[in-house]
């Protein structure tokens, strides 16, 4: 993409409100622009991070066994009232009618609506386990909606329902979510701590948030300094398999939010306690037949009788995991992307747009990267050096290339690392090898 055909409204400076360096960031570096308090629209360079993390999330719910559908944000108020849930969820719950006088709501999840489609399309134990999810939009009314896409009214999430027949087979699918998890974060470059959680407005009685360590987390979180060197991705998982050891090997490990801390009674050394702050970007639960008892989700056994199936459901957010991941890995000078998750694998910093050689050989450059499936945003406008090292810094692309005329006359470029920071002399030859064959870290 070149940078003169691109919408990328960088500002100077954020505004005064924007507490937090993601919301700081996002805003700076064009990413959202907020409609109303607590709801943003995605600007074409936030939309490229927000579905490259969709991506990944989809892509390790299917090789986990989950299948993906789509229901409505909007939905009826008489299957929340079958669960008991209409009046006890609260304020946070956008309740409104149609125009025939029909309750309805905008979705702050979906338990109630999966268990519906389930009722009515499976009778038999047969059919079982079975796990569903989507990826939608959701809406739940903060009374202070703050810390931009942290803490929205409107966000973008992945929920997933899990259906079995009795206890065991109902922890096996809550013990391939929990792997899932740990696989789709560690994907992102994020290190995800398991936790120990409370149920709240799901139910249930067995629940894990998902934290990841950041300076501006909302909650201190005290672990094993163990736990930050695990690595899900040197483990064979076999999700049809017995997964209980992998989920015990995670949290046999010391970990606890501040509200379960106790410093008189942790069993940690202080030598290997860490304390840090963290951020929530997925939450897991088992509530058995929470719903399925009320609202008549049930299949026939393999004794003819019909018994509730037990259930659990399974959340990350899409949308806070892009304010996540900046505030896990940023500097003084903007964001800092993994790989995984990058706009643009490249950014192409043209030095001089009116120099002739500079434009020839930012060309060679652009076309064969983008034909050899390196994304690549390409500054081809006429602002100063300053101003296009700076906003190529700010908006955290992996890597960039940068292509001026005193070095392009010994035929050479740079190449920067945005991460280290670390620059190199190279040839433009040699700089394609490296960012093509990925021989690059």
């Amino acid at each position: 993409m070149r940078l003169s055909r691109f919408f990328l409204p960088i500002l100077r400076d954020a505004p005064a409100d924007a507490q937090i360096v993601s919301h700081r960031y996002m805003l700076r570096a064009g990413m959202v622009r907020q409609a109303s308090a607590g709801i943003y629209s995605w600007l074409p360079l936030g939309l490229l991070v927000l579905k490259k993390i969709e991506q990944i999330v989809r892509e390790e719910q299917d090789r986990a066994g989950a299948v993906e559908m789509l229901m409505p944000t909007i939905q009826s108020a008489d299957l929340w009232r079958e669960s008991g849930r209409y009046q006890d969820y609260g304020k946070e719950m956008l309740r409104i009618q149609d125009r025939h006088k029909r309750e309805m709501l905008y979705g702050p999840t979906n338990e109630e609506l999966i268990t519906d489609i389930f009722r009515y399309s499976i009778q038999s134990y047969r059919d079982l386990p079975m796990n569903l999810y989507h990826i939608q939009w959701k809406f739940r009314d903060e009374i202070r909606p703050r810390f931009g896409v942290m803490r929205g009214r409107e966000f973008y999430m992945k929920d997933a329902y899990s259906f079995a027949l009795g206890y065991a087979a109902a922890v096996h699918a809550y013990n391939q979510m929990f792997v899932s998890y740990l696989r789709t974060f560690a994907r992102m470059g994020l290190q995800a701590i398991p936790l120990r959680a409370e149920t709240g407005p799901i139910g249930g009685n067995l629940s894990h948030e998902f934290i990841i360590l950041a300076e501006t987390g909302e909650s201190a979180v005290y672990c094993h300094k163990d736990l930050l060197d695990l690595d899900i991705s040197t483990t064979s998982v076999d999700y049809d398999g017995d997964l209980q050891s992998v989920v015990d090997y995670w949290t046999d490990l010391y970990a606890a939010a501040d509200e379960k801390h106790d410093p008189d009674t942790c069993p940690v050394a202080p030598e290997d306690l860490v304390e840090a702050k963290g951020i929530e970007v997925g939450h897991i639960f088992y509530f058995g037949s929470k719903y399925s008892e009320p609202m008549g989700a049930v299949v026939s056994g393999p004794d003819g009788k019909e018994v509730p199936v037990e259930m659990g459901s399974y959340g990350i957010g899409v949308s806070r995991l892009v304010g996540g991941i900046i505030e896990a890995s940023h500097d003084d000078d903007g964001i800092v992307w993994p790989e995984a998750v990058a706009p643009f694998d490249v950014g192409l910093i043209n030095l001089k747009a009116s120099d002739e050689a500079c434009a020839v050989a930012c060309e060679s450059l652009y076309g064969k990267l983008l034909a050899a499936g390196r994304s690549c945003l390409y500054d081809d406008k006429d602002d100063s050096a300053g101003t296009k090292f700076a906003r190529m810094d700010l908006i955290g692309l992996p890597w960039q290339l940068i292509v001026g005329p005193r070095r392009l006359r010994t035929g050479m470029v740079e190449l920067k690392n945005r991460k280290t920071g670390e620059r190199v002399e190279i040839s433009p030859e040699s700089a394609l090898s490296r960012l093509i064959d990925q021989q690059i870290g």
